[in-house]
């Protein structure tokens, strides 16, 4: 082992601080309050801890007295077949069936117990990973920003598997080994003397020394290998996300060498944990074999003197097997404990992390009467040297239509997410009817905006899943409906399946443009009176951005929709177009006016219109060159 400097002190009383805490934590779950039929079930097994150990510690007995008893009959040289001799060796006959009884008793004794609890500390794991994933769903959108997603699933799984650990652990086996060790220390003062209550107590003790020494020893060792896996597992998980861009790139083999070196990483981790793993059961087979025989050689002393008994040594030795399990498995129990709590520490950080934005004590629903959008002198910034938006205000009319547009980075986006208050302003205020989006329930102020994105992301489940995502109320109808006014709903019965088709994770089976009617199918179905639409069409082509756009125009009637624009050409018609750089408002206006200025806005249209003409030329003359255009002009 290491030297045992400053920092391995710190680090050990560290984690020793994290288990208590870890247990403290722990209880409430595995002693619901909510739960009567739980706590009467720990009652229970508790009952059964103790009727286990009391037969448990009978079992030796049997055996001591079998043994004196036979001993006794072949020493007294009783004659084989006579009715005496029957009686007498049915003595210790019936002993070895007691023994062959009590052991059957205690294993299933012990195995009800095990099923008595069990309920219980599978509830307190489901109640864990719930608030777990609850409390992930709350952290801000800078913190979902900032993840892995394919580390923070192992993170999870990790944790549930670590606290399944911690309570199976702690309450099926520290208990019953303490207990059944007292019990022991009772019997050998009460059968033999203060030396074997003695050797127990002092093998024991450094059998649990060296466990605890040499498993925090391993603590280290373990979360490197934890931290190599899930490495291992975000390099895995990324790659495949973008299994396209890989074979755009033929990056097949880079992929694979990347995956390789993070497994490297791993393998020698886990050799090292293997490695220590082996010392230590060396070390604690060495601290149990010295102290069984250091007993029974004390015994087998008392026998030459005629202190002892045969039966003695036999119930020593018994004593010691019942011991060797509870003793191994206080220090698998003690090792997965403190491996639990290195799995689940990046879990409980994660539940111990605070949610960025949260309701006011006093919030209340928000009340939509008009729809009306109101920006107040607005300023946002996602770190403090680099400013977002600086004083920014305008206003939505009920039922009209503002588009925001401006060069990348010039604060779009970050109005929409304002909007849904997946962050606070910093100074300002965001209305909705007069009412301020920080004093209103997060949960109604998103009930009453509808979104569609540029990057639709669908779940991967039927496309009547996501559409139905809009409201989950909503009838088969009601879902048909929203897709007919989408304009995907002929598209959707053209297929096999229809509406029960699987639209493969993230949606990777539709298209583009199918992906944005499903988006926009589902925000049909919401109803929402307050529409944001952040670049709905701006990843698509020419043709389905005009079908998109028609869609989009359809759903904005009667509601207040504010449209955060790239493509200029599909803002013409708002009622008013904000024109944004640098956080600030440079012009604003509608269509014909901006045009007229010859400003900010007239200079992005033409240089789009510009950049449209070319890529039709260049369309155009590729056309022109190909076989079948010149084969059309010689015919």
């Amino acid at each position: 082992m290491p030297p045992d400097n400053a920092a391995a002190r710190k680090r050990i009383s560290a984690d020793r601080g994290a288990f208590l805490h870890t247990m403290k934590q722990l209880w409430p779950y595995m002693w619901p309050a909510e739960r009567a039929d739980l706590r009467m079930r720990v009652v229970w097994a508790f009952v059964l801890l103790l009727l286990s150990m009391v037969v448990t510690l009978i079992m030796p007995y049997t055996l001591k007295w079998a043994t004196d008893g036979l001993a006794a009959l072949n020493g007294g040289k009783v004659l084989t077949g006579s009715a005496l001799a029957i009686w007498l060796a049915g003595l210790p006959l019936s002993m070895l069936v007691a023994y062959g009884v009590t052991r059957v008793l205690s294993t299933s004794i012990s195995q009800w117990k095990d099923g008595m609890f069990a309920p219980v500390f599978l509830y307190a794991v489901r109640r864990l990973a719930i608030e777990t994933f609850q409390h992930i769903h709350n952290l801000s959108l800078r913190y979902h920003l900032e993840r892995k997603t394919g580390g923070l699933s192992r993170v999870i799984d990790r944790g549930r598997t670590g606290i399944e650990n911690i309570v199976r652990f702690a309450t099926i086996n520290i208990l019953p080994t303490i207990v059944q060790l007292v019990l022991y220390l009772g019997m050998l003062l009460l059968q033999f003397d203060w030396r074997y209550a003695t050797i127990v107590l002092v093998t024991t003790a450094i059998y649990v020394w060296f466990t605890i020494k040499a498993t925090d020893w391993r603590i280290d060792i373990r979360r490197e290998m934890n931290e190599s896996d899930t490495d291992a597992n975000q390099k895995a998980i990324d790659s495949l996300l973008n299994y396209e861009t890989v074979k755009y790139f033929s990056n097949e083999d880079r992929e694979l060498a990347r995956y390789d070196r993070a497994l490297a990483g791993y393998e020698k981790s886990a050799n090292r944990t293997y490695m220590t793993l082996t010392w230590l059961n060396i070390g604690q087979g060495i601290i149990f074999t010295l102290g069984m025989t250091a007993s029974v050689l004390l015994a087998g002393f008392g026998v030459s003197r005629g202190v002892n008994t045969v039966g003695d040594i036999i119930l020593l030795n018994g004593m010691w097997l019942q011991l060797a399990t509870p003793l191994n498995f206080l220090g698998f129990a003690y090792r997965e404990i403190k491996q639990g709590i290195t799995d689940i520490e990046t879990m409980f950080e994660l539940l111990d992390k605070e949610t960025e934005v949260q309701d006011r004590p006093d919030a209340k629903p928000l009340q939509v009467s008009e729809g009306r959008v109101t920006f107040d002198n607005v300023v946002f910034n996602y770190d403090p040297d680099r400013p977002i938006l600086q004083g920014l205000s305008f206003d939505v009319a009920p039922g009209a239509t503002v588009a925001i547009v401006g060069p990348s980075g010039a604060g779009k986006s970050t109005i929409s997410r304002l909007l849904f208050r997946f962050y606070d302003v910093n100074d300002g205020r965001v209305l909705i009817d007069g009412q301020d989006v920080r004093d209103v329930t997060q949960k109604s102020l998103r009930a009453a905006i509808g979104m569609v994105p540029q990057d639709t992301v669908l779940f991967n489940d039927t496309i009547r899943y996501n559409v139905r995502y809009g409201r989950w109320d909503a009838t088969d109808a009601e879902v048909e409906e929203a897709a007919r006014l989408a304009q995907i709903d002929t598209f959707i019965r053209r297929m096999p399946k229809g509406y029960e088709t699987e639209v493969g994770e993230r949606g990777l089976k539709l298209s583009g443009g199918e992906k944005q009617r499903v988006a926009i199918a589902r925000t049909i179905l919401k109803g929402p009176p307050v529409l944001v639409l952040d670049e709905a069409t701006s990843a698509l082509d020419s043709y389905t951005e005009m079908e998109i756009q028609d869609a989009l125009e359809r759903i904005s009637q009667n509601r207040t929709t504010l449209v955060i624009a790239h493509r200029l050409s599909t803002v013409v018609n708002a009622d008013e177009i904000i024109v944004l750089d640098k956080g600030v408002i440079v012009e604003r206006g509608n269509h014909e006016e901006l045009l007229s200025r010859g400003g900010v806005y007239a200079g992005m249209w033409n240089r789009q219109r510009e950049a449209d003409e070319a890529r039709e030329k260049l369309q155009r003359s590729q056309d022109e060159g190909s076989p079948v255009y010149r084969d059309a002009l010689a015919g």
